[in-house]
């Protein structure tokens, strides 16, 4: 089940926070397990599935991580698991800061995020999943899987 079709939205990397809410009420109003006691078990497990559907579209779209991994899964460009080779230039200055980790890494590593994100912000932002073209989803999938780099390097360093 597509969780946009699910929520009655377009497909989007931006998720508006208030429409989010808003649906999620009100599936939440109409497919709750509660609501189905009385029904027979084919409908009360539907409305099982269907509430369980609802919270893990919950989860994916509060995070911007997610739901950009989860747009990026429905087009078919991002696999489980998969081993995405990084520019060579990005894997130099990741070593870099890797190398010099230390308190105030975090607000280095943080501008440099930024400035990856910078270069794919236009297509989050004015994400149209009509009009996407394939150069524009190659470029999404590069950043998502910059952006887990660094986060891992974020781990290490709060851990």
């Amino acid at each position: 089940m597509n969780y946009f079709d699910l929520f009655e939205m377009p497909v989007s990397i931006n998720i508006d926070k208030t429409l989010l809410t808003k649906k999620y009420v009100e599936l939440q109003k109409k497919y709750h397990p509660d609501f189905f006691t009385q029904e027979n078990e084919a409908a009360q497990d539907d409305a099982l599935e269907i509430s369980s559907a609802i919270n893990k579209a919950m989860k994916v779209f509060k995070k911007p991580d997610a739901t950009l991994k989860y747009v990026l899964e429905l087009k078919g460009i991002v696999e489980e698991e998969e081993k995405y080779p990084l520019p060579p230039d990005f894997l130099m200055e990741v070593m870099e800061l890797n190398e010099n980790l230390s308190e105030g890494s975090l607000a280095a590593i943080e501008a440099f995020e930024k400035s990856i994100y910078t270069e794919v912000s236009l297509i989050i932002e004015n994400y149209n999943d009509k009009t996407v073209t394939p150069a524009e989803l190659q470029k999404l999938k590069e950043y998502y899987y910059k952006k887990k780099y660094l986060h891992r390097i974020l781990e290490r360093l709060e851990g």
